[in-house]
């Protein structure tokens, strides 16, 4: 066995631990750019790992935009040194100012956020204006999700002609993502996308024909990503693919990234001849998704049979082999929510602990 992922040092790595790659995150890194055809069609989603070195590195790769879900995300990206900075997520309250604070606190950053209702876009004008800052706003489509967005048609247009009339606003573009098509077969999965953004594409072809600034179109997530990235007229914002996990791994055969992170567990008890309890809890990995949560490389066929906040027991015939403080590696299913379980990421390079890196957009609030 390719024994990549246990690093030689990992006696000293209390569990359970959230340990990064560096050598494969480089890998699904400069992968991203190569399938984009260049770093300046990428605006990838910071929400995946939440790190500010890890936006520092992709700026150093000629990555000048990045795409966040939250304020201390958005913040976290600045912070880093981002250029551009893409809020997609309808802010209203508190949010509001709070973005207006940043870009007051961050004038070498353009930031922009995402709507879909008139009231917000009234809401955010008087902000910005209040604030002395100026707000880039794209309209967020709804192209099949059913999530937020407004339809690609005629209220669409007004909305976006409503930005481009408002004081303190960009009329920026539009942001659309497709994160139902989830299609194993990648020849399906084009189909549906591309009859997914027919409309999207009719709309923005509208836009340009009414002489309003024209707008840049902000495309897909992950599994369209090399979709997207065919095309030349649009912006594409993967986010997994700097540190992949199973369920994407499984379902995505024609993406092939690395896996570049990996749960540290120890076993702490064997209740029972066929059972093995490890501390890798609720608390430590992302427990929204049906067991498996977790695929440990070395039992792949275990059956988690039962987790709680700390706790997760484990059923294997193969229980007789591992003995209590032995340590195992696991893959998440979902790597985005299982990042923001931890307070650090340990960072292993050449096999080894390099650093460790604090997951700061963890947080609802960094200092907005």
């Amino acid at each position: 066995m390719n024994d990549w992922f246990r690093p030689a040092d990992e006696a000293l790595i209390p569990s359970p631990a959230l340990l990064l790659f560096r050598e494969r995150i480089e890998h699904n890194l400069r992968l991203m750019i190569e399938i984009a055809g260049g770093p300046a069609r990428l605006r990838p989603h910071v929400k995946t790992h939440k790190l500010g070195p890890l936006v520092a590195r992709q700026i150093e790769l000629g990555i000048t935009k990045f795409k966040a879900a939250t304020i201390a995300e958005t913040e976290m990206c600045a912070a880093a040194g981002a250029r551009d900075v893409l809020l997609a997520f309808p802010q209203a309250g508190p949010g509001i100012t709070r973005l207006c604070e940043l870009a007051r606190r961050f004038p070498n950053t353009a930031f922009s956020v995402v709507a879909d209702d008139p009231s917000a876009v009234r809401a955010l004008s008087a902000a910005a204006v209040a604030s002395g800052v100026t707000i880039g706003v794209f309209v967020d489509l709804d192209c099949g999700m059913h999530r937020t967005g407004i339809a690609p048609g005629d209220g669409a247009v007004e909305l976006y002609k409503l930005i481009a009339a408002s004081p303190g606003l960009r009329a920026t573009g539009l942001h659309a993502y497709d994160g139902h098509i989830h299609e194993p077969d990648a020849a399906k999965r084009r189909a549906m996308c591309e009859e997914a953004f027919v409309p999207v594409l009719a709309l923005r072809a509208k836009i340009r024909s009414l002489g309003l600034p024209a707008p840049v179109l902000v495309a897909g997530g992950t599994p369209t990503f090399p979709i997207h990235a065919s095309h030349d007229d649009r912006d594409c914002s993967p986010g997994t693919t700097v540190l992949w996990d199973f369920g994407y791994g499984d379902k995505f055969a024609d993406m092939p990234f690395q896996h570049a992170v990996v749960l540290l567990a120890r076993v702490v008890s064997k209740p029972t001849p066929d059972r093995l309890c490890v501390d890798l809890g609720h608390k430590a990995v992302a427990a929204e998704n049906p067991h498996p949560r977790v695929r440990f490389i070395e039992l792949p066929d275990a059956v988690a049979v039962m987790q709680s906040e700390e706790h997760l027991v484990l059923e294997t015939p193969r229980a007789a082999e591992f003995s209590v403080g032995q340590t195992l590696h696991g893959i998440p299913r979902h790597i985005c929510p299982t990042v923001a379980l931890h307070s650090e990421a340990i960072i292993i390079e050449s096999g080894r602990v390099a650093e460790t890196w604090p997951v700061a957009a963890r947080a609802r609030r960094i200092t907005v």
